[in-house]
């Protein structure tokens, strides 16, 4: 990704940069309903604005404990993009399950939680998935069945 191409900057004069928990577990993938969608966008990864002077690691790992209540490590960077639909600067992190049990834990933003399949993923997220995100959940949790995208 060039220079070019990351969005210049938020209302402060920052780059408006956001960290997204790929985090995978018994063979499924963590999602989470915003109780207030942004355009077409309802179901998502975890996910939260780095703030200044945090790592994107850290930032992961603390959107999902605040948004599901699960306590995360960062296991790789898995791909970085601007969304296409915010314009946002996304790092998407791959994410494994140290403690805790996933629930709503940010009741005023999030409303439901998930734990979805590969094969279930078009169900939630119809405008479809980063490509290196899909290709890491492929490889951890295995292909969708035939005919599904």
């Amino acid at each position: 990704m060039s220079e070019s191409d990351l969005p210049r900057s938020g209302p402060d004069g920052h780059r408006l940069r956001v960290a997204a928990a790929v985090v995978v577990h018994g063979g499924r993938v963590l999602l989470v309903r915003r109780r207030v969608a942004e355009g077409n966008l309802s179901w998502q990864f975890p996910a939260g604005k780095v703030e200044p002077g945090e790592a994107w690691e850290g930032a992961a790992v603390r959107e999902a404990k605040e948004e599901t209540g699960l306590d995360v490590t960062v296991a790789a960077m898995v791909g970085e993009r601007v969304h296409p639909a915010t314009g946002r600067l996304m790092a998407y992190a791959a994410c494994d399950v140290v403690g805790g049990s996933a629930c709503a834990a940010a009741p005023t933003e999030i409303a439901e939680v998930a734990w979805a399949t590969l094969a279930e993923l078009p169900g939630y997220i119809p405008y479809g998935i980063f490509e290196p995100v899909r290709r890491y959940l492929e490889a951890r949790i295995g292909r969708p069945a035939p005919g599904r995208s």
